[in-house]
């Protein structure tokens, strides 16, 4: 007789290869906010059924209680995750959807159910709660882990300065339990914060603190070299910090870390936003090395020249186009990576079956600071933003992205106005990119809003962890 103490969502897979055997996705997620914070920002729901009449339109908008969070990054209350032999087994189903606000350090609790197309708001943490309780502030992105909600911070209880790093959240009653660091060593910025389950590995990433992005980019900063530039290796059981491995002063803005999703294979991707020497973006591979961990740069995308006059004010004196690297997404099985190039426009895929040669054999371009390339649907129309935040399904066969980055820079590098879009590529068997013209979503579309991170229904290539291979 089967257990039912047992019984688990069926969105929590053992393995990636149970993940991409899973039924596609039918709805999307996504994040928009209102930059001049005149208006509450809203979870939006995108049709991705192409069999559906109302597909790759909206077709649920929730609006939060409250004007200026910034919704930015957000992720699920639990995944699959918890089918790991340390996970707790009492995380019930991918249900709550936990949405932070950067700018207003609040975390607002969604409800999927009983309609996953109408979201409800059933909570709504304070800042004072990550303050009091973490000594944190500015929560960035969430992950659903074996024990508890992950959610790094970019500040401290302050709000302006540091150190960032990581609260964790109770999995049922979302209450704050406290900062995940019980020796922090030298790590003080923060950013992105992911794992490798079965070794006990927790790796974080830098941006800087809030005073550092509050306005943008600071070109003094920038220059400094005083923008994250480092990766942290934790026990993540007995929460200590173990190493630090520097990329190199002039990479600035470690961001997104998207490790091996197959449980066996201990290494990982991080993007670095620009290289101040030469205005180039750049991919690291981290890795075990002699017993230590290492990063080697295994991917550099080079800036584009570019006629002063077409550029805003903070990038005419390069007379270039930086890519400004500033999100990567790896599939499922860990064949490709693709590569948001939201400065020239440019979304690249690799092949990474060999980790430390990538091979490029895809590449779109849409929008761009200089190129303002228009979707194959509006071919007469010029788009502003680029290739942002991109999401792969579980099956590896669809990728989905938006176009904003952060309000602030938004407005320093697209400084005629950002818009807002959503597309979705389709991805050939051997490799290979091209657009899905049916589905293009823009302005109306979100009320007024911008877009950001895409969530999918029952998870995605950067939801989940697995701890079978």
């Amino acid at each position: 007789m089967a257990d039912e103490s047992h019984h688990h969502d069926p969105t929590f897979y053992r393995s990636p290869r149970d993940a991409a055997a899973g039924p596609p996705e039918r709805l999307a997620y996504v994040a928009t906010f209102s930059k001049p914070a005149d208006q509450p920002d809203a979870i939006a729901v995108v049709d991705t059924d192409p069999a559906s009449a109302s597909y790759a339109s909206v077709v649920g908008f929730t609006e939060l209680p409250h004007v200026g969070d910034e919704l930015h990054h957000f992720g699920w209350n639990a995944c699959s995750s918890a089918l790991c032999p340390t996970g707790s087994h009492t995380h019930g189903s991918r249900r709550y959807l936990v949405v932070p606000g950067i700018r207003s350090s609040r975390i607002s609790i969604l409800d999927t159910q009983p309609d996953p197309a109408a979201p409800h708001v059933v909570k709504v943490l304070g800042p004072e709660e990550l303050a009091k309780r973490a000594s944190y502030s500015r929560p960035h992105t969430v992950h659903c882990g074996p024990g508890y909600l992950y959610v790094s911070c970019l500040g401290g209880g302050n709000g302006n300065d540091g150190p960032g790093g990581v609260a964790l959240l109770d999995h049922s009653s979302f209450e704050v339990i406290g900062p995940f660091e019980a020796d922090r060593g030298d790590q003080y910025l923060a950013y992105d914060v992911w794992w490798h389950i079965n070794h006990n590995v927790l790796v974080t990433s830098e941006w800087g603190t809030p005073s550092m992005i509050e306005d943008g980019i600071v070109p003094e900063l920038l220059l400094g070299r005083e923008y994250g530039h480092r990766l942290h290796f934790w026990d993540m059981q007995a929460r200590r910090h173990v190493q630090t491995v520097d990329l190199g002063d002039q990479h600035q803005m470690a961001l997104e870390l998207r490790p091996a999703h197959d449980p066996a294979k201990k290494y990982g991707f991080v993007g670095v936003v620009i290289s101040v020497e030469d205005l180039s973006a750049s991919i690291w591979l981290w890795h075990e090395r002699d017993g230590a961990w290492a990063a080697d740069k295994v991917i550099s995308i080079p800036a584009e020249p570019a006629p002063a006059e077409q550029l805003p004010p903070l990038l005419q004196g390069f007379a270039a186009v930086p890519p400004l690297v500033t999100d990567i997404g790896l599939s499922v099985d860990d064949r490709f990576l693709y590569v948001s190039c939201w400065g020239t426009g440019e979304m690249k895929q690799y092949d990474v079956t060999d980790p430390f040669h990538p091979r490029e054999t895809g590449s779109v371009r849409i929008g761009g600071i200089v190129g303002r390339t228009p979707h194959p649907a509006r071919p007469g129309q010029p788009l502003a933003g680029g290739p942002q935040m991109v999401e792969v399904s579980r099956d590896g066969k669809r990728v989905y992205f938006t176009n904003s980055l952060y309000g602030v820079l938004d407005e320093q590098f697209y400084p005629d106005g950002v818009g807002a879009w959503m597309t979705k590529l389709d991805v050939a068997d051997g490799g290979g990119i091209g657009f899905d013209q049916r589905f293009f979503l823009e302005g109306d579309a979100f009320r007024g809003r911008r877009t950001h991170q895409v969530r999918l229904e029952g998870g995605d290539a950067s939801s989940d962890s697995y701890c079978y291979s």
